[in-house]
């Protein structure tokens, strides 16, 4: 596994460095197969102490990303509790390609270790696991800007809008930042 650790307005010192890649090495035992973990210790100026620092880990494996992030105002609780996150999402991830290989022969390659959680995140995921597609919305989309699709956003008065870009001919995603900003999501295939 890489491990990028990448401090934002934050030092990283050998400690925490040494105290991160322990941590993420114990995510190897569940997940053997981890292309790149990139883990980013940011210290934001906020008015209340709880949520100065953010710890974000992003894991890269097969093709797939799992994300978390914490925040709190230690350092190390933070640590703790994000990889408490990714560990639950590495059960969830697994849980569903054991699922998808149920009955076929192929399945004994995806029963490796799993982590030990407690009742109620098992319950948890059990019920998350039966929740099925109940509707699909389908609409017509104008070319437009992403200036022009925050409008509409604001408009409409929700979080997210759906839209076609014209400047770069694909369909795109503008949000609302928890900062009050904007952000925009522009996927391209693989």
């Amino acid at each position: 596994m890489q491990l990028v650790l990448k401090g934002k307005n934050f030092v990283i010192s050998d400690r925490i460095r040494e105290y991160v890649e322990k941590k993420m090495e114990k995510l190897d035992r569940y997940l053997p197969v981890i292309d790149e973990a990139r883990v980013e210790i940011t210290q934001e100026k906020t008015r209340s102490a709880k949520d100065r620092n953010v710890v974000q880990v992003t894991l890269r494996t097969n093709g797939t990303i799992l994300r978390a992030e914490d925040r709190s105002e230690a350092i190390y609780a933070s640590i703790d509790s994000v990889v408490d996150k990714i560990h639950r999402q590495i059960v969830r991830y697994k849980g569903k390609r054991i699922d998808r290989w149920q009955g076929h022969t192929n399945k004994q390659r995806y029963t490796e270790e799993m982590p030990d959680l407690d009742q109620g995140t098992l319950t948890a995921i059990a019920e998350e696991q039966d929740r099925k597609l109940v509707r699909t919305k389908r609409f017509l989309i104008d070319p437009m800007t992403a200036e022009e699709a925050i409008d509409q956003m604001e408009l409409l008065e929700h979080n997210f809008f759906v839209f076609y870009n014209a400047d770069v001919g694909r369909v795109n995603v503008v949000y609302r930042r928890a900062d009050k900003n904007y952000g925009l999501l522009d996927p391209e295939l693989a």
